[in-house]
């Protein structure tokens, strides 16, 4: 897929204020400071279109962009570590879980996971909401330019191994990505070029 086009079109804290367009959206989540702005500055080609920050938990609203004027990528809030008020974190918690649930637009979300790091507790969680809530998503492995082949092997095959012990029937698919190298970057728009087309 051809990026010819990446605009920002909203940010809000209500699903109910979401695009009224009736376009295929793909949601970009996980834990706070695990390069999801990168990704998504990789993936578009622009390099401020996400905002990064050295500070974890940027990314507070429910962010739309519109690619190629036909999908939408949604940058929602990381969960876990953000320098918020606990207030503020339950706020939009709140919104995250609106969002999967309510919004009909929602083909497939990304939860971007560091690979460098074993298995988290608050990735397996989320992953095991989303099955149970039948909300379709793909495991996105992040920073792999940080690690060896060798390792970016047995580290994402030990991740889905732990997913098997968990109770996962099948694992989800997933993506090794690096925002540094561009790794990955193909395959991810191609697997959403892929839906979009099935749609």
């Amino acid at each position: 897929m051809h990026i010819k086009s990446a605009e920002f079109v909203m940010s809000n804290a209500k699903v109910a204020s979401c695009p009224k367009e009736q376009l295929p959206e793909y949601a970009f989540i996980g834990r706070s400071n695990v390069g999801k702005s990168s990704l998504i500055n990789m993936l578009c080609e622009r390099k401020s279109l996400a905002k990064t920050s050295g500070r974890p938990g940027k990314t507070q609203l429910i962010n739309h962009f519109k690619i190629n004027k036909n999908w939408f990528l949604v940058d929602l809030p990381g969960y876990g570590y953000a320098r918020v008020s606990k207030r503020d974190k339950a706020t939009f918690q709140k919104y995250i879980t609106e969002y999967f649930l309510e919004r009909k637009q929602l083909v497939c979300a990304f939860v971007l996971v560091d690979i460098r790091h074993e298995p988290q507790p608050i990735d397996l969680e989320f992953m095991r909401w989303l099955g149970e809530n039948g909300i379709p998503f793909c495991i996105v492995f992040t920073k792999a330019d940080k690690l060896k082949p060798m390792a970016i092997e047995r580290q994402a095959n030990d991740y889905l191994q732990r997913l098997i012990e968990d109770g996962w029937e099948e694992t989800p698919q997933h993506f090794v990505t690096s925002s540094a190298s561009r790794e990955g970057r193909d395959a991810l728009l191609g697997f959403i070029d892929s839906v979009n087309k099935s749609l």
